[in-house]
C-alpha cells in the first residue's frame, strides 16, 4: 500500500521514525519537509491532502507540533477526512465512525511508541459503514 506523508518541522522527526518503522509494510510518497528547519506547514499539507481528495493516495498521514494546523489545512479539501488522534480509541474511532483518510498525529505531545500504535490502529481498523455512512455523505460541503 502507497501512504503519502508529510510534516512540518516539528513533526519530521516522528516522520522519519515513522517511515523507518514501517518501511517494510508501506510505499511512501514523501511530501516533505526534508529537515527540522522552519517551515509553514500547508506547504506539505496542501500536497498530501490534494493527493487524497483526487485518489491518487489512499490514505495520508500528517504530523505538525499539535496536529491541528495541518488538520484544519487538510480538510479543506473535498473528500478529505483528516483525523487529529493521539490515543488508540480515537484513531480506531476516527476509522470506524468517520471513515478518515488521514491520521494526525501532535508531535510534540505523544512519543514514537504511540505514534506507531496510532499508525498500525488505522491502517488496520475498517470503516464500520451503517449508520454512520449516512453521516459521512453528509461531510462535503456542495
Amino acid at each position: 500500500m502507497k501512504i503519502h506523508i508529510a510534516s512540518d518541522h516539528a513533526g519530521f522527526e516522528l516522520k522519519e521514525a515513522i517511515k523507518k518503522q514501517f518501511s517494510n509494510r508501506f510505499e511512501w510518497e514523501d511530501h516533505g519537509t526534508f529537515s527540522s528547519e522552519s517551515v509553514d506547514y500547508p506547504d506539505f499539507a496542501h500536497p498530501l491532502a490534494a493527493a487524497v481528495a483526487n485518489d491518487a493516495a489512499e490514505r495520508g498521514i500528517l504530523i505538525c507540533g499539535t496536529g491541528n494546523g495541518v488538520a484544519i489545512t487538510a480538510n479543506k479539501h473535498a473528500n478529505v477526512r483528516a483525523a487529529l488522534c493521539w490515543n488508540h480509541d480515537i484513531a480506531a474511532l476516527a476509522r470506524q465512525h468517520n471513515d478518515a483518510n488521514v491520521l494526525v498525529m501532535p508531535a510534540r505531545f505523544i512519543d514514537q511508541a504511540t505514534a506507531f500504535d496510532l499508525v498500525e490502529t488505522f491502517f488496520n481498523t475498517a470503516f464500520e459503514g451503517g449508520r454512520h455512512e449516512r453521516r459521512v455523505q453528509k461531510i462535503n460541503v456542495r
